[in-house]
């Protein structure tokens, strides 16, 4: 099978056996999509070497419990000891022994073939194509902020970065205040991103007068300089939600978290059986946020695309 793999900094598509099943599903891909981690790990961030890529959507071809077999599915990306606490909790995303598909020990989605635990896969609904189904893992880990930080009609929200994960969260952060705002550095971005919700969107350039008007702010921009604008918007005794991982070390004035008393969420994953029902009532529109479509036998050049000024979501068709 063929795979877009990083080894030592440099990608590659290469020729690999089938994965070993080991007890797990084999699952062809039939989509996956290149996200802003998958970038960061080529550039060297979270030492990973093999198979990257996390957002997926495939057909299981094999596996122990043959009711699973034909189904078409999308997979959780984090596969836990299953005998930990919180594996046992059915929270397996902070598992002291997980693997992370195409992120941290285990061969990703850029690839013909990949395999999960059973436990991991979901079936998708038929009414959810399969564009929109390479979608549920960043919307997931979008809406998953609702996980941690209680939001009503009144509370006043931001969003920093109209990159795919930025827009993301503002439509689906959009479902619970009144009004959420996204800042961002392009305007046709923004436009984008106005086209459903309550997403009003603000230029960098103009953020400044927005200081600390915020009861929660969310900086998925990708950029080293995030932080500090957060921390320049929020409230005092606000919060702020840390979506981006980079392969870098930001500098922000720590003081402005002591002196605000400012709470600092991190965020990473969320739960993919909310994220389809998102998409399969029609809550949360993706199809728009798709730039291009390629082989992956093309898979650098994807990669290539995928870092150009104003592109949202790549995606790979196997």
């Amino acid at each position: 099978m063929k795979a877009l793999r990083v080894s030592d900094g440099h990608t590659a598509v290469t020729d690999l056996p089938l994965p070993t099943r080991n007890g797990e599903a084999l699952v062809r891909v039939i989509k996956s999509g290149i996200c802003n981690t998958d970038i960061e790990i080529a550039r060297g961030y979270a030492g990973f070497n093999g198979t990257i890529g996390h957002e997926f959507v495939g057909v299981v071809e094999e596996s122990d419990d043959l009711s699973h077999v034909g189904k078409r599915v999308v997979g959780e990306i984090n596969a836990g000891c299953g005998s930990c606490e919180l594996c046992r909790a059915d929270d397996p995303r902070h598992c002291p022994d997980r693997t992370v598909l195409g992120i941290h020990g285990r061969d990703g989605a850029h690839a013909e073939f990949l395999k999960l635990p059973i436990v991991n896969l979901i079936e998708v609904p038929a009414g959810v194509s399969d564009i929109e189904a390479v979608f549920v893992e960043p919307l997931a880990a979008a809406y998953g902020i609702s996980e941690q930080v209680e939001f009503d009609e009144n509370t006043r929200v931001a969003v920093i970065g109209d990159g795919k994960l930025g827009i993301l969260c503002a439509r689906s952060l959009s479902l619970f205040p009144s009004n959420l705002t996204l800042i961002g550095k392009y305007r046709e971005k923004l436009d984008i991103a106005e086209k459903y919700g309550n997403v009003t969107g603000v230029l960098t350039g103009d953020a400044a007068s927005f200081a600390n008007k915020f009861d929660v702010v969310v900086e998925a921009s990708g950029s080293e300089s995030g932080f500090s604008t957060a921390l320049d918007l929020v409230r005092p005794r606000g919060k702020v939600v840390l979506k981006s991982t980079f392969h870098g070390q930001p500098t922000w004035e720590a003081s402005k978290v002591v002196v605000n008393e400012l709470t600092v969420v991190g965020s990473r994953c969320g739960r993919f059986t909310p994220a389809l029902e998102l998409l399969s009532s029609g809550a949360v529109k993706v199809d728009d946020l798709v730039s291009e479509e390629f082989s992956l036998k093309d898979g650098e050049a994807a990669m290539k695309r995928a870092t150009d000024t104003g592109v949202l979501k790549v995606l790979l068709t196997m």
